[in-house]
């Protein structure tokens, strides 16, 4: 079974940037689809973005041009980049890989 830890949550201010990490154990990361969803109070879990293990990237309507996801296969890490951040990014943030979730970590977008 594949551990995926994320990292790289907090509080930051309307407009302003974070960059999420996803460390994932083993060694079928770099043969997998990895995504990132979330899930704010009182709302489904939703798609933000994924990376096929090409690269390839899709993105949510909602964060097209703002967040920008990558990976790492060397290192079995995947990151999401997140700038002019929103009130409404507001969310737990999921890393996603196959049928494995990580416990997620806390975005507060506020000012």
């Amino acid at each position: 079974q594949v551990q995926l830890v994320e990292s790289g949550g907090g509080l930051v201010q309307p407009g302003g940037s974070l960059r999420l990490s996803c460390a994932a154990s083993g060694t079928v990361f770099r043969w997998n689809t990895m995504g990132w969803y979330r899930q704010a109070p009182g709302k489904q879990r939703e798609f933000v973005a994924t990376s096929s293990p090409g690269g390839r990237a899709d993105y949510a309507d909602s964060v097209k041009g703002r967040f920008i996801i990558s990976r790492d296969n060397a290192k079995n890490t995947g990151y999401l980049q997140m700038d002019s951040l929103k009130p409404e990014d507001t969310a737990v943030y999921y890393c996603n890989l196959g049928i494995n979730w990580g416990p997620g970590t806390q975005v507060t977008v506020s000012s």
